[in-house]
């Protein structure tokens, strides 16, 4: 089977250019209040999937620890100069469709801003069924194909593209809109319950955001947050889902991407899996699980 291609912010300034200096103060506010709904009080183990430069970890303080994940080592290494170095973060570089943990580890999971580059969304999402314990809350954030602004489009004429059917569609390469059906279903498929759904992003017009202050849209964005539970029309939604089933973990931590053996052995700079023989790296705090050492 073809393995899916990765969307790779190796070596990007997404978290200056894009959230620091981008004008978007409105979305970083906005998605902090919707965590803030969603999040339990708090919990053992913590996977964060695509975290990049960590702007959204310090949220998850209720978690005891946390795994921050991402494809990119250098989104990690800005992860690292903003939370710092410590018994509670877990650094991991690895891919999201083979992730490199015992099955049942973790009692939480989210997902912020990166399904939309999944071009297999299923096949991810079973990775993390995989992973999560039996009630394990999963926060999944996904673009929204059923939008307003994509409604009023296609009606006009001015995209193809129909809003309203349920397969993905690429509007850029390796950047994905979901019909909110689509991912109920999957997630249903997968044996998640899902318990609440939040609808973001409500005035993320640039007109609006340059003469309406800040503050203002982000309270009134709270307040239709709620809405989600009847209609998802905005750009950006929240689920809160619940695994359902499952058996706890068996023990362990990290397993062999390549085979599967969770019987990895620590060396000098490196997991080393008996089972195939596969080396992965670990330097300066971040371990590598995306290609084995050479």
């Amino acid at each position: 089977m073809t393995h899916p291609p990765v969307c790779s912010y190796e070596g990007s300034d997404y978290q200056t250019s894009f959230w620091d200096q981008g004008g978007r103060q409105y979305e970083d506010r906005t998605e902090a209040i919707a965590l803030k709904r969603l999040l339990p009080a708090g919990g053992k183990l913590m996977l964060e999937l695509g975290a990049g430069a960590g702007r959204n970890t310090p949220r998850y303080a209720g978690y005891e620890r946390i795994v921050v994940l991402d494809y990119s080592r250098t989104q990690l290494e800005q992860a690292q100069q903003r939370l710092g170095l410590s018994d509670k973060y877990i650094y991991v570089a690895a891919d999201v469709y083979r992730l490199p943990f015992v099955d049942s580890l973790f009692d939480g999971a989210t997902m912020i801003r990166v399904l939309h580059h999944m071009a297999d969304a299923p096949k991810a999402l079973t990775q993390v069924r995989n992973v999560m314990g039996p009630n394990g809350v999963f926060i999944l954030e996904f673009a929204n194909k059923l939008n307003l602004k994509a409604i009023l489009r296609y009606w006009l004429g001015r995209q193809k593209w129909s809003p309203f059917t349920l397969e993905p569609v690429e509007f850029v390469e390796l950047n994905f809109d979901f019909h909110p059906k689509a991912v109920r279903q999957w997630l249903t498929e997968l044996g998640f319950r899902i318990e609440r759904t939040l609808t973001l992003s409500h005035f993320r017009m640039g007109l609006l955001k340059r003469f309406i202050p800040t503050g203002i849209l982000v309270f009134f964005d709270s307040l239709f947050q709620w809405t989600g539970a009847w209609w998802q029309w905005t750009p950006s939604v929240f689920v809160r889902a619940v695994r359902q089933g499952g058996t706890a973990s068996a023990g362990g931590f990290f397993k062999c991407p390549q085979c599967g053996s969770s019987a990895l052995e620590e060396g000098s700079g490196s997991l080393t899996c008996p089972g195939c023989g596969s080396r992965w790296e670990v330097r300066d705090g971040i371990y590598d699980f995306r290609e084995p050492m050479k």
